[in-house]
């Protein structure tokens, strides 16, 4: 598992690779929750380049979320892949957690 981030159109997008699973979820919560800033109104996961997650990395986006709400930061996904997107609708994750096909669609629309 891998996460980058950058900054871009007002928001920060953190990028995760790999798999995020019960051995590493909270290694990618901690790498998540080090790249924000207190500034940062707009967080973006891109989630291209997952190829896996479990309950346990479903936790940790949660967990992220939650943390940004409290802060009134605005909260997304994009780029999620067939099954992973498919994770998410079964666990009814796409009901708290918005999600964009593409990062710049994220973008875009937490721009606005």
């Amino acid at each position: 598992m891998d996460v980058t981030s950058q900054r871009t159109g007002g928001a920060l997008i953190v990028s995760v690779e790999g798999r995020v699973d019960g051995a590493n979820a909270r290694k990618f919560q901690k790498a998540v929750e080090s790249v924000i800033d207190d500034d940062d109104g707009a967080v973006i996961l891109d989630m291209e380049n997952l190829s896996y997650i479990s309950s346990a990395g479903l936790r940790s986006i949660l967990l992220i979320a939650k943390g940004l709400q409290k802060r009134n930061s605005q909260f997304a996904v994009c780029s999620l892949q067939d099954a992973i997107g498919e994770v998410f609708r079964i666990v009814g994750f796409d009901k708290i957690v918005t999600i964009h096909s593409s990062q710049g669609e994220a973008v875009s629309a937490m721009g606005s």
